[in-house]
C-alpha cells in the first residue's frame, strides 16, 4: 500500500487555472484509466496531461455547482463517455450518479467516498481516495482550502452566516481525517471564492489543523466571524453559473473559432447592441483604440473580468494585437459561459483606421506626473486598506458600471501596475468621463517617485 504522498508524486497531476485561481485534478487510476475531477469546460490542459500519460477520463467527478467556472464533467461525458459522479443534492438535470453522504464509488481498485460537507454550496461534498482503508488524500473542494475555507455567500447575504456555522461543521469533520492525508482543494490562491493569497494549492490535515486560523478558532462564533470578515466582493458572472451548471453546459463539438470581422462588420454590431473588447496591451490601447471599445488586456485575469464587467447576452467583437492567441481568448470567454463572440476585427486598428475609423487616446503617465490629480484607486477593498496614495478615492473596478458618476473628474485611475486601471479608464471614458489618464504602475511607484509613504490600514 502506497504512501499517501508518494502516490500523489506518481498518481495525482494538478492542472491549475492561475487565472481564476482554481485547481483540477487528473488522477491516473493506473490501468489506463483516469479520474478528472473539478474540470472546466477549458479541457487543454487536462487533455494534454491525459495524452502524455495514455490516459482516458473514465469518471468525473464535481465537488459542488461552480460559481466560477462552467463544468467540463458533461464535455468529458459526451467525448470520452467519463460517468460523472456529483451530489444528489445539486438536482442536475443531465446523466450522472448522484452520490450522498457516505456513498461510495469503485475505480477499479481505488475507492471514492463522498463526505457531505456543506458551507461554500449547499449540497457540497468531498470526495476521500482510498486504497481499501486508507486515505489517499481528500479532495475538498471549497471546503478546507489552504489556509481558509471557500466563502459562504454565493447563495445571498442573507444565508452567509447560516452557511458558514455549516462550513464550520465541515471543516471539523475534514479535521477528524488522518493527519498525514493530503488535502487537494479546487480553489485557491487568486480565486475569488476563497480569501487568503500564497503560493501553497494543496496541504495536509496535519498542517492546517496546525496553521488554518478558522481550523485553530476556539469555537464557532469565532470561526464565523474570522469567515465572514475575509469576504470581498466577487464577479457579477458567479451568481450565473451554478444554475448553468445544474442544467449542465451545451457540448462543444469542435475546437471553437473567432471569426475575421471586417470594421462594415464591427459597426453593425455596435448597431445592434455589441460591445468591442480589446484585447491588447494597455499602451496599445491607450496610444488609440475604438471608441466605446472596453480594455480587457489578455492575460490570466481576462476571464475574470470579462465576466464581472460585460453582459453575457450580448454579442461581443475582439480587438487583438498581433500575436495575441485567438484560441486564448475563446477558451476564457467559453469556460465562464459567454457564448456570444461575433469574431475579431480582421486586420486590428490598423483596417480600422484604413477605413476610416475614429479612435480615441487615454493618457498613460508615470507616477512623478501625478502631482496636484485626483487619483481613483480601482483595486479590491483590500489592496486598497493595506496601502494607497494619499487622498485616493477608492471605487472598486467592479463596481465602476453602476458608479462612474462617483468617479473624480479627470482622474488618474490607478491599480497595481496598470492592466485594470486601463480597463476601468475605458469604462469611465464609454460613459463620458474625458481628461481621465492612467497610472503605468502602481501605489509603490508612486512612493518610490515621491519618496513619500503610502497610506495603510486606512
Amino acid at each position: 500500500m502506497e504512501d499517501p504522498m508518494g502516490f500523489a508524486d506518481d498518481h495525482l497531476v494538478p492542472l491549475v487555472d492561475s487565472g481564476l485561481g482554481n485547481s483540477a485534478y487528473l488522477v491516473d487510476l493506473g490501468d489506463g484509466r483516469a479520474l478528472a475531477v473539478d474540470a472546466s469546460r477549458d479541457l487543454r490542459a487536462l487533455r494534454e496531461a491525459a495524452a502524455r500519460r495514455g490516459l482516458a477520463v473514465a469518471y468525473a467527478a464535481d465537488t459542488h455547482l461552480h460559481a466560477d467556472f462552467l463544468s467540463g464533467a458533461v464535455q468529458l461525458a459526451h467525448d470520452d463517455g467519463a460517468s460523472i459522479l456529483a451530489s444528489a443534492a445539486g438536482h442536475r438535470t443531465f446523466e450522472h450518479t448522484p452520490l450522498a453522504d457516505g456513498d461510495e464509488t469503485d475505480l477499479g481498485g481505488l475507492t471514492l467516498r463522498a463526505l457531505a460537507t456543506p458551507g461554500h454550496t449547499d449540497e457540497h461534498l468531498s470526495f476521500v481516495l482510498l486504497d481499501g482503508s486508507r486515505e489517499l488524500g481528500v479532495f475538498t473542494g471549497g471546503s478546507l482550502i489552504v489556509g481558509s475555507a471557500a466563502r459562504t455567500d454565493l447563495l445571498g447575504a442573507d444565508r452567509a452566516e447560516e452557511l458558514a456555522r455549516a462550513q464550520y461543521r465541515s471543516l471539523r469533520r475534514l479535521a477528524g481525517l488522518p493527519d498525514p492525508t493530503p488535502v487537494w482543494p479546487t480553489h485557491g490562491a487568486g480565486s475569488f471564492c476563497s480569501a487568503p493569497p500564497g503560493a501553497e494549492r494543496t496541504t495536509t490535515i496535519a498542517a492546517q489543523k496546525r496553521a488554518n486560523a478558522l481550523l485553530t478558532a476556539p469555537d464557532e462564533d469565532t470561526f464565523v466571524r474570522r469567515l465572514l470578515g475575509s469576504l470581498g466582493s466577487y464577479p457579477a458572472y458567479f451568481d450565473r453559473l451554478p444554475e448553468a451548471n445544474r442544467r449542465g453546459p451545451a457540448v462543444l463539438g469542435s475546437a471553437p473559432a473567432l471569426p475575421a470581422l471586417a470594421p462594415a462588420d464591427l459597426r453593425g454590431l455596435l448597431g445592434r447592441g455589441g460591445h468591442v473588447v480589446d484585447v491588447r496591451p494597455v499602451a496599445d490601447f491607450a496610444a488609440g483604440h475604438i471608441p466605446g471599445a472596453v480594455s480587457i488586456p489578455l492575460r490570466d485575469q481576462f476571464a475574470t473580468w470579462l465576466g464581472w464587467l460585460l453582459p453575457d447576452d450580448a454579442p461581443l467583437a475582439v480587438v487583438a494585437g498581433p500575436g495575441q492567441d485567438l484560441a486564448e481568448i475563446t477558451w476564457q470567454a467559453l469556460k465562464i459561459g459567454y457564448e456570444r463572440l461575433a469574431g475579431h476585427l480582421d486586420g486590428g486598428m490598423a483596417a480600422w483606421t484604413a477605413d476610416g475609423g475614429a479612435q480615441e487616446q487615454i493618457e498613460l503617465i508615470t507616477a512623478d506626473g501625478i502631482a496636484g490629480r485626483p487619483v481613483l484607486d480601482i483595486r479590491q477593498r483590500a489592496e486598497h486598506t493595506a496601502a494607497h496614495i494619499p487622498g485616493a478615492v477608492h471605487i472598486e473596478l467592479g463596481d465602476l458600471t453602476t458608479r462612474s458618476g462617483d468617479a473624480p473628474a479627470g482622474a488618474v485611475v490607478a491599480c497595481g501596475h496598470g492592466e485594470r486601471a486601463m480597463t476601468a479608464a475605458s469604462l469611465l471614458r464609454r460613459d463620458g468621463h474625458r481628461g481621465l489618464a492612467v497610472l503605468d504602475g502602481g501605489p509603490a511607484d508612486w512612493a518610490e517617485a515621491t519618496g513619500r509613504p503610502l497610506k495603510e490600514n486606512a
